[in-house]
């Protein structure tokens, strides 16, 4: 028998597993796929040599995470390359506003107006941002707070909706930016908490960019599974659990799926059923013969660009995808240029683009040309460096991972309540109705994206159930 079986190899399962592992449980692995990654793979999905990342692709929260930066992730492969900046948000006149490592840089680029507003906005926290992500990662109540003074000012700023705090803001570049980085998460820019989204993103830029990982996305989750196997974890690929009678005899089941998929695997009815998913995604990977010709010059060398024109058109598309039914007719766009930074990606000269706008949940139809007009906005002549794309809308996206139900790679809204009180109300997320069965997706707080810190936080209370039962 095992102290622990997990069931799904996404970037959170894999750290539960390790995290359990580290102390000295035994611990397996089922994964549905042929290998590991969930939301952090890399694949030739266009033309040989071009390897492109089907989900995540930059990093801020990965090179931030605590637990990462707990794990000798270095040694078993994982190298972050940092691009000159961070993130570029160009606008139509050729101008842009950058999230740089410079607090100043960042401010100069929003414009006299706002520069102060700026710096007193993120300045009092990043002395304390160690301390600060851990103890806002780890919420609910999986530990104490180690600073609840800084927390609870961050709370104060962040807990109100971004369109709040962006009222100290009277120019656009700055709303626009700060709307793009909650937009990251496709949530509503008037919802409760998005301002703890932007300051979050922009906080950890400031402290240690926004990466791509050497060779792609697909390195993080190798590393996290060799460390597994070095520490006596076993990994099985290829297996798909319908049921937990399919899984072999364990003191702990710990899942990283979607609640949907826990309730039916498990036998839960509708003990999630008043959980919500958002909005759909429609993504394009890019085989380009040059870089993209961006108008302005920022966006050349930055590794993420988002682009939306003002605050209102982001809000607007958001509103569209989200809230109207509808795919928006010009949508808020977020983009990566892996091989402005990392040229193993590509054939010598040529580069991989990964972008994506919003759409709404499960939708059906193709955002190709609606993106790509908003491309030619921002870098004329993108078509001309096109040699081949691979398309996903909500379905494609949900066949190749079963967390992003109807195309939500939030594996759940990220509004409302929802936004800190996932899945269900809880001061315990991570449990489920049977004691031996725990949930650590991106379902559970702290929420989306590569950072492990679901995995982390739910393996403490596996850990602690199995050192209270034999």
């Amino acid at each position: 028998m095992f102290d622990a079986v997990v069931v799904g190899a996404g970037p959170n399962g894999l750290t539960a597993a390790v995290e359990l592992a580290r102390r000295g449980f035994s611990v397996a692995l089922f994964e549905a796929r042929d290998t590991v990654g969930g939301g952090a793979r890399t694949e030739e999905l266009t033309l040989p040599g071009f390897r492109h990342d089907p989900c995540a692709a930059a990093h801020p929260l990965g090179i931030n995470s605590p637990a990462f930066r707990a794990l000798p992730l270095e040694r078993y492969g994982l190298r972050w390359l940092q691009p000159e900046l961070p993130m570029a948000h160009p606008f139509p006149d050729g101008t842009a506003a950058v999230l740089s490592r410079s607090v100043a840089e960042t401010a100069a680029s929003f414009g006299p107006r706002d520069a102060g507003a700026y710096r007193r906005l993120v300045e009092p926290f990043l002395p304390r941002w160690d301390t600060l992500v851990r103890d806002f990662m780890s919420l609910p109540l999986t530990a104490l707070p180690r600073d609840p003074v800084t927390l609870a000012r961050f709370g104060l700023a962040g807990l109100p909706p971004s369109t709040w705090l962006t009222r100290r803001f009277r120019d656009e570049p700055a709303k626009t930016l700060f709307a793009g980085l909650v937009a990251h998460v496709m949530a509503p820019l008037s919802g409760v908490a998005t301002g703890a989204i932007g300051l979050v993103f922009a906080l950890a830029a400031h402290a240690r960019g926004w990466p791509v990982a050497q060779g792609g996305s697909q390195s993080i989750s190798d590393a996290l599974a060799a460390y597994l196997k070095d520490l006596g974890g076993a990994i099985h690929t290829d297996y798909e659990v319908k049921r937990l009678d399919d899984l072999p005899p364990a003191r702990a089941y710990v899942f990283d799926t979607s609640p949907t998929a826990l309730a039916r695997i498990a036998g839960f009815g509708r003990f999630y059923d008043h959980y919500r998913y958002g909005p759909g995604a429609f993504k394009i990977d890019y085989a380009l013969d040059g870089p993209v010709p961006w108008t302005a010059p920022e966006a050349r060398t930055a590794g993420t660009v988002q682009i939306g024109a003002s605050s209102a058109e982001i809000g607007a598309a958001l509103r569209a995808a989200s809230r109207e039914g509808r795919a928006p007719e010009r949508p808020f766009m977020i983009t990566v240029q892996p091989s402005v930074v990392d040229p193993t990606r590509a054939p010598a000269g040529k580069h991989v683009f990964w972008a994506y706008g919003h759409v709404p949940h499960g939708w059906t139809g193709d955002l190709t040309d609606a993106l790509e007009r908003q491309l030619e906005r921002y870098a004329p002549g993108f078509r001309d460096r096109v040699l081949a794309r691979a398309t996903a809308g909500p379905p494609e996206l949900a066949a190749r991972n079963a967390n992003y139900v109807g195309g939500d790679i939030a594996t759940g809204a990220v509004s409302g309540l929802q936004v800190l009180l996932r899945p269900r109300l809880s001061l315990s997320p991570y449990r489920t109705p049977h004691p031996a069965v725990f949930i650590c997706s991106s379902a559970t707080p702290p929420g989306p994206g590569v950072h492990g810190m679901s995995g982390h936080n739910a393996a403490k209370a596996v850990w602690r159930r199995l050192r209270q039962t034999p």
